[in-house]
């Protein structure tokens, strides 16, 4: 007699076994036919599943996270199934979920093309409304092995092989397709509502190249049509705003192969590197930061004593000069720490804070690398704190602070924290982290905030806290970081004479508000798709003459506005006016001023903004004062 727990904490008692489904039919039949499958006492199970004992049971719907990946999970066995029957020589090997989707690999003598998609799209559709019955059954090894060889599946046999002996395996069975799967999946195939085949791609088996490349066809698959329509949306505005079409669109910056990982900054894109780096720097200087610099090529023992050559080596460019390695910088801490280092220091020096805008090299992998997202040189807005323990509190409720601000000004308000803890492999001992991660914790607490744990994500050093930005798009971007260490000053020699006279190591803190300046710069192109904030933008105002009789007064307009320490310029190609406004909107100009004879006799412009709107004539002095408060409106946010 089974008693059911519900997650409200109400119970259902029945006197016989009994299954999910009919759980579900028990509290409701609209339940009934939403349920996917169920949590019972936190495990996912399929909704067949016949429950005998007292459980704690939730029944799992589409609106659940855990429904969304049973989704997905189930879309790619219809996939493979979709496969199988138009191309039935095709091998279906492993098909896991993925971010947004699910993907499938597969062994077919011929590539697919994408006309091949429209017709496994096509044929996936056809199963679902078929609504084959999904059904669980459990074989041993040896068995499920002989049954996949008999199908021909050889790929499904090797990752059975290599299962232990004594395991029993689960398959799946929709129409005549059946799979291998630890499961659960959806009742049936007309549970799968939303689904789009994306795109082919090339992938070895088991994920090692001196294997046989398999074909993996990418999909994503939703709760419903609305959720898909919503999410190829997103798709569709993140290819417009691919930041590397924009780069070159806008000739802000590129990169080649004689450099991989490394970016050619052109003059505009240059332009807002120093805004963003001129910002940065003014707020440093407002909260008590000195400002440093140090070598790009250090010695490898001091890479070995801080503990980065063991957990990084491999990331690490390196040289051999005058009998010595050394390291081209991969980040900038324990360079500080010999700044640190020069003079005695006091309790009464501390907090110290230490900024640096830190020119870092990383081997990543060449196959990570993305425009301005990933790459091997770039630039921190780094910084270090050395301060006791009863100043970290404080410190890093100042740091949140002054984190919250800038991203406001950059138009960032909807700002995600995590606290990440200790990994396995780490310096220090166990006191230390606790110390480190309850510092932390306490310190977002006191400021009220929202966070999320990621056990056995922080550094190795210590624990740490990210902000994440959330765009226009949904997307997230970490940049944002600061990190407690107790252990880095201690190896390299950090000291200060406390107040009782001993000698002490200061708490050091590693934090960062933008991350890499080249990455951030990626994630505004892509949020603003180009036309940056007027304080940003490279070019904030065009002059355009109508014809050459107004080119002595732009010239007079352009002289003015950069005497006023804007960044404009005056256009004055013998060009129709429909066509360079149409040249300087394509290239996100903020401010088009359009001077013909009446504006040049009454001293105005006409004023025109990016996005097409005509402001009207107004005089030189007026549009100043406009562009003025434009332009310091961000630092009142």
């Amino acid at each position: 007699m089974p008693i059911i727990t519900l997650p409200d904490g109400s119970q259902r008692h029945f006197e016989n076994p009994i299954t999910v489904k009919e759980v579900a039919a028990n509290i409701g039949q609209s339940l009934a036919k939403s349920a996917l499958a169920g949590k019972m006492n936190d495990r996912l199970v399929d909704t067949s599943t016949i429950i005998e004992d007292d459980v704690q049971l939730a029944i799992i719907t589409d609106r659940d996270p855990d429904g969304l990946e049973i989704i997905r999970h189930s879309c790619a066995h219809l996939m493979a199934q979709a496969v199988k029957s138009l191309f039935p020589i095709a091998q279906a090997t492993i098909g896991p979920v993925v971010e947004n989707g699910f993907y499938y690999d597969f062994a077919y003598p011929k590539s697919f093309t994408l006309e091949d998609l429209d017709q496994i799209q096509a044929q996936m559709e056809k199963l679902v409304s078929q609504n084959h019955t999904i059904t669980r059954s459990v074989m041993s090894r040896d068995e499920a092995t002989a049954f996949f060889r008999t199908q021909g599946e050889e790929y499904k046999a090797q990752i059975i092989e290599s299962i232990p002996t004594n395991e029993e395996l689960s398959l799946y069975q929709q129409g005549n397709f059946t799979d291998l799967c630890r499961g659960p999946h959806v009742p049936s195939t007309g549970k799968l509502k939303a689904f789009k085949l994306m795109k082919v791609a090339g992938a070895y088996w088991r994920g090692d190249s001196n294997n046989e490349m398999l074909q993996r066809i990418y999909g994503t698959a939703w709760a419903n049509k609305k959720e898909l329509k919503a999410y190829l949306y997103r798709l569709e505005e993140a290819e417009k705003r691919d930041h590397r079409k924009l780069g070159k669109q806008l000739d802000l910056f590129h990169v080649q192969e004689e450099a991989p990982g490394m970016i050619f900054w052109h003059d505009k894109g240059w332009s807002i590197y120093l805004q963003i780096q001129d910002y940065i720097r003014r707020l440093l200087h407002q909260h008590g930061y000195q400002e440093v610099h140090t070598p790009q090529l250090v010695d490898r023992s001091l890479w070995e004593k801080s503990g980065h050559w063991d957990k990084f080596g491999k990331e690490m460019f390196s040289t051999h000069l005058e009998h010595h390695d050394y390291v081209i910088k991969p980040m900038n801490c324990p360079c500080h720490i010999q700044i640190y280092n020069q003079g005695l220091k006091s309790y009464r020096d501390l907090p110290l804070r230490m900024a640096e805008f830190g020119s870092c090299h990383r081997n990543e992998p060449s196959g990570t690398l993305h425009g301005l997202m990933r790459i091997r040189h770039f630039v921190q807005d780094d910084a270090h704190i050395f301060c006791t323990e009863e100043q970290i509190q404080s410190e890093v409720s100042d740091f949140i602070d002054l984190v919250f601000k800038v991203y406001a000004d950059f138009g960032f308000h909807n700002i995600i924290i995590k606290l990440s803890t200790r990994p396995q492999e780490r310096v220090g001992s166990d006191e230390v982290w606790d110390k480190a991660e309850q510092a932390l914790e306490l310190a977002l607490n006191n400021k009220k905030l929202d966070w999320e744990l990621q056990p056995g994500d922080g550094a190795f050093y210590g624990p740490k806290v990210e902000f994440s930005l959330k765009d226009c798009l949904d997307r997230v971007w970490q940049c944002g970081t600061i990190q407690v260490d107790f252990s880095m000053p201690g190896r390299l020699g950090a000291e200060y004479v406390a107040s009782d006279g001993s000698k002490q190591t200061p708490v050091m803190l590693h934090r960062a508000i933008l991350g890499s300046l080249e990455r951030f710069i990626g994630v505004l192109l892509e949020e603003y798709a180009g036309a940056l904030p007027i304080w940003l933008a490279p070019i904030q105002a065009v002059i355009l003459n109508i014809t050459d009789q107004q080119a002595d007064y732009a010239k007079t307009v352009e002289a003015h506005l950069l005497k006023n320490s804007f960044r404009v310029i005056a256009d004055l190609r013998n060009e129709k006016i429909g066509l360079k406004i149409r040249e300087h909107t394509l290239q996100k100009v903020p401010y088009l001023l359009i001077v013909g004879g009446r504006e040049v006799e009454n001293k105005q412009v006409a004023v025109r903004l990016q996005k097409g709107k005509d402001q009207g004539a107004m005089s030189l002095d007026a549009f100043t004062e406009q562009l003025r408060a434009d332009v310091i409106r961000y630092t009142n946010s």
